[in-house]
């Protein structure tokens, strides 16, 4: 799966990212022009893919779901929640609270195709190549790229980037961590060496490296003071991408400038895309405060999460008279787990029994109808949404193989028992099941005195549910969830921090419960070791937040990286989501495959948008000049 550019334009580890590279690529000769002169006598690439061949041919002029002629032009206003404090991609996560926008300055190696499941095609890279063992992988820069100051890009440059990223990004860290060496081999080329042969998705994530003006981070600011990597900073960055930094208000807003001279302007993958003059993000720290902002025209698109005012909120004269629009756009190639996880760093939550007891309490049933307008389903797999590799029934096959090697090391139910939620929803059904999460909690040690459930010394047993201050729709979610566990005799606090002291909690691991989501993709592979893996664990800014330290685990992960077919990729995953389920790492949440948009009509779009892209905004519409007279008009 890929970690990409678009990943961060998310603003946070835990949002959805884009698509994901794993397997088998199929990868298709680089143009002629330079087609004879790779090393070894191998092929120069211009794509690379997971599954089949890749569409596009080494001398297409734009993607086909792009408009070629959209108008450049405008402004967009772009709602962000929270708050920043850095525009230090590289130690985003650890130091500081970095801004969305940030990431929209920088070009990557490659970049993804839309309209393609798993498919990647140049960007500051012209082509790329490596041997069928995968043990390396060389990455030949485009002629005329350069920075927003002129200078070129190099392979000093790179070689600066991943060091940078490698040693400082609690999330590229790992991620990189089989990537043993870059160097340069050519005027343009930058070869990285791997630590072993075999993994086929290593080429890709090399390719999906953002890289950074080694001149300019090792050179000093207005002040004289010199600049460093490691550190957060409110500087604005030099980039190469096709926006840079206009101006900004710390914490509050971050306008970005479109780049009239740009230099990729014209490669393929950025024919009809950037369209917009400026991007203005405008930081709110409340839902229910921008809701009513968007409502006043304050800005113009906004992500509505919550179901309940999808249905309720918008009921005004703009969304009536069809001048703000609502729009559901299906999500493709995309799967996720999320749900309430456990610190498992803290003794109290070691019994998988207890955390089962949890997972009892959870009417998600009543939940989904009182909050949610019953459109959600729970979620029972880490990979929800993605049917193919959902554990379902009992292993099997290929699947069954891969779970006999670590039958010692994982509950017996994950050979007996299919997997699945409790069912609440009516009285009798969580009657059962609070009866049954009781039974867990005697047989763990636990029980009830003076209508508190106590542990083997006697102690009170509390939990502490974190969450982010404004943060409503998780807010319901778990005070609806309060009352459930206290009938268990747990006392229950709920706790919301700012945007800021909530990063740096989860970062350090220094919470009790809190809502993780774990985005997945058809091709699962290297970042399952940040996900889930014991050597994550201890490793501040993981993604790994339970502290999951299981061997089965990490040995069903290494099936997943070098997994030598999609049909043992699949197994492995199964394998891996049916491990995690029963030891109850997590009281799952529930999943739905739309987002929910609303925007002011003053924007156009390519029709049809491509399959992989959700809304594609912004990066393929347009300011539409006549559709925003007609709105002012109104």
């Amino acid at each position: 799966m890929a970690i990409t550019r678009r990943h961060l334009l998310q603003g946070s580890a835990l949002a959805a990212i884009a698509p994901a590279l794993g397997l088998n690529p199929s990868l298709s000769a680089i143009t002629p022009a330079f087609a004879d002169d790779a090393p070894n006598g191998l092929k120069w690439r211009h794509g690379l893919s997971t599954y089949g061949e890749i569409k596009y041919p080494a001398d297409f002029k734009r993607y086909d779901y792009v408009n070629p002629d959209a108008p450049k032009g405008g402004v967009v206003r772009l709602f962000q929640p929270g708050t920043y404090d850095s525009f230090n991609l590289v130690v985003a996560g650890l130091k500081g609270t970095v801004s969305a926008a940030v990431a929209r300055i920088y070009d990557s190696l490659m970049e993804a195709s839309l309209d393609e499941p798993d498919t990647y095609y140049g960007e500051l890279a012209e082509g790329a190549t490596f041997p069928d063992d995968f043990s390396y992988v060389t990455y030949r820069l485009r002629p005329g790229s350069r920075w927003h100051d002129g200078k070129p890009v190099t392979p000093e440059d790179v070689i600066f980037s991943f060091e940078a990223w490698k040693a400082n990004s609690p999330m590229f860290s790992g991620y990189y961590r089989h990537i043993t060496k870059a160097e340069k081999v050519g005027d343009r080329d930058i070869k990285f060496t791997f630590d072993s042969p075999g993994n086929r998705e290593l080429p890709m994530i090399t390719g999906q490296l953002i890289i950074l003006p080694r001149h300019w981070w090792e050179g000093t600011d207005a002040q004289g003071n010199k600049r460093d990597v490691t550190a957060s900073t409110l500087e604005p960055p030099l980039g190469s991408g096709p926006y840079k930094i206009k101006e900004f208000v710390a914490g509050r807003s971050v306008v970005l400038e479109r780049v009239k001279d740009y230099w990729g302007k014209d490669i393929p993958i950025a024919v009809g895309q950037n369209n917009f003059d400026e991007l203005r993000y405008e930081y709110f720290r409340d839902d229910t405060v921008a809701r009513e902002a968007l409502k006043a025209d304050q800005f113009d698109w906004y992500g509505e999460r919550s179901a309940k005012e999808w249905a309720s909120a918008y009921d005004v004269p703009p969304v009536r008279e069809k001048r703000l629009l609502k729009e559901l756009f299906t999500v493709r190639n995309q799967g996720r787990m999320q749900g309430w996880v456990f610190n498992l760093r803290r003794p109290k939550f070691t019994d998988v029994r207890l955390r089962r007891a949890f997972n009892y309490a959870f009417d998600f049933e009543e939940m989904n109808r009182v909050l949610s307008t019953g459109e959600y389903h729970r979620d029972s797999s880490y990979f929800d949404g993605i049917p193919d590799l959902m554990a379902t029934g009992l292993p099997e096959g290929k699947e069954l193989e891969i779970l006999e090697t670590v039958r010692d090391k994982v509950p017996p139910e994950v050979f007996t028992t299919p997997y699945k939620d409790p069912v609440g929803g009516t009285p009798e059904n969580v009657r059962a099941n609070l009866r049954e999460a009781t039974r867990l909690l005697k047989e763990a040690g636990f029980e009830i005195r003076d209508r508190k459930l106590v542990d083997s010394s006697g102690q009170p047993f509390t939990v502490e549910i974190l969450g982010i201050s404004g943060d409503s729709g998780m807010e319901r979610i778990a005070l609806f969830y309060k009352p459930s566990l206290e009938r268990l005799g747990i006392t229950v606090n709920l706790r919301a921090v700012d945007t800021v002291q909530y990063q740096n909690r989860v970062r350090d691991f220094d919470f009790e419960m809190v809502t993780q989501v774990w985005p997945q993709s058809i091709s699962p592979g290297n970042e399952q070791r940040d996900n889930f893996s014991s050597q994550a664990a201890d490793r501040p800014g993981s993604n790994n937040l339970p502290g999951i330290k299981n061997p089965a685990v990490d040995a069903i992960i290494e099936r997943i990286i070098f997994a030598g077919s999609r049909a043992d990729q699949i197994a492995a995953a199964k394998a891996l989501d049916r491990v995690l389920l029963w030891n109850f790492y997590c009281v799952p949440h529930f999943n739905y495959d739309k987002q929910r948009y609303v925007y002011w009509d003053r924007f156009s779009r390519p029709d049809p948008l491509p399959k992989y892209g959700v809304s594609g905004f912004p990066n393929l519409w347009w300011y539409d000049a006549d559709k925003a007279a007609k709105l002012k008009r109104s």
